[in-house]
């Protein structure tokens, strides 16, 4: 039985992110590469449309704090919505703050260059859902994220 490429796995929140996400910065729309020609066109921004779900892509930048690898602690995820998704969390620090995210999936991938190559995972959430503060304790330091 092979499992087709791009595939997404279902993920619980607390099973990948034991310690929960700290959101940086802004949600944001993930727009379409527009070329120079495009722009000097003045051709519209295009937002991208997700192929399996058919919703906008929208991106947030977060830190995950059970990370060892100070390199993979900050990644991109993609929301899918076809609205800008609004955190539900108050701002911990200017411009932080802990979110949960509903809908979580986990797409294998390798990552890396050369012969320093490994296991990562394109995360997507369909939005947040309200932080709780009952996060597990890391399993002496593993990461659901990379391997």
């Amino acid at each position: 039985m092979a499992i087709d490429k791009g595939h997404r796995f279902s993920i619980d929140f607390e099973d990948a992110f034991p310690q929960g996400l700290v959101m940086v910065g802004e949600v944001s729309p993930d727009n379409e590469y527009q070329s120079r020609e495009d722009r000097a066109a003045n051709r519209p921004v295009r937002q991208r449309v997700d192929e399996v779900m058919g919703k906008r892509q929208w991106k947030v930048m977060v830190t995950d704090p059970a990370e060892t690898r100070a390199k993979r602690a900050s990644f991109e995820i993609t929301l899918l919505a076809d609205v800008q998704p609004v955190p539900t969390t108050a701002e911990a620090l200017p411009g932080m703050r802990p979110i949960e995210l509903d809908g979580l999936t986990a797409e294998p991938r390798v990552a890396g260059q050369g012969e320093f190559k490994y296991q990562s995972y394109v995360f997507r959430a369909t939005g947040f859902k309200q932080a709780t503060s009952n996060a597990k304790p890391s399993r002496s330091g593993e990461s659901a994220k990379a391997a």
